[in-house]
């Protein structure tokens, strides 16, 4: 890949984040970049190729860095969660839900292998948090670690949806951590609560 469509693609998603991918126009994208709308054409042949292609770069920026963080917290499963919770927060731009809810509304097509890509991704790294939970006593051993990251999942998706959780009344910071304490008390043994109390105590200083 080019340098210039790089940037074109890292660019582009900056601002589908920030201001929603429906919302920003190929004439915005050339814009803010300094070029003509016909040097973009030359790179990517219409939007939703644009946004096919900053969709696939998001997921794997965001897989390249929680494998990182995994690697950091290979001891601390109940830390590593809020590690990837505060990286994905920083990624996403403080994870603008209805950005996300434009992508699958009007690029269905980009949606579905993003879709596809979270899902396998994070049921595997939630399966191995859970059996390393479960071998350092911090999660109980008798929680099914296939439904415990599929349920996962499900209630990630789930709080994404604006019409049930609209950011006025559920401030998205606030979710996310209601939602990881939500998932962490369900599986979490004594020593497991008292690390996440610890979390939690620190997090309100």
């Amino acid at each position: 890949m080019s340098q210039l469509k790089d940037q074109i693609i890292k660019k582009s998603l900056e601002m589908f984040l920030t201001l929603g991918f429906k919302s920003v126009t190929m004439d915005d994208i050339a814009a803010k970049l300094g070029m003509s709308k016909k040097t973009l054409y030359t790179h990517f042949k219409n939007k939703q190729e644009l946004v096919a292609h900053a969709s696939l770069h998001m997921c794997n920026t965001i897989c390249d860095g929680v494998d990182h963080i995994i690697e950091q917290y290979e001891d601390k499963p109940i830390e590593e969660l809020y590690a990837v919770k505060r990286f994905v927060m920083e990624e996403m731009k403080g994870d603008q839900t209805s950005s996300i809810h434009q992508l699958q509304r009007y690029y269905p097509e980009a949606y579905k292998p993003v879709h596809d890509i979270k899902f396998h991704y994070m049921d595997s790294c939630i399966k191995k948090n859970v059996n390393n939970g479960i071998k350092l006593g911090v999660y109980r051993n008798n929680v099914n670690p296939d439904f415990i990251a599929r349920i996962y999942f499900i209630g990630m998706q789930g709080i994404k949806d604006i019409s049930i959780f609209p950011t006025n009344e559920f401030p998205v910071n606030d979710l996310y951590d209601d939602y990881l304490e939500y998932h962490l008390r369900g599986i979490l043994t004594p020593k497991g609560r008292q690390i996440l109390n610890q979390i939690i105590n620190s997090n309100h200083d």
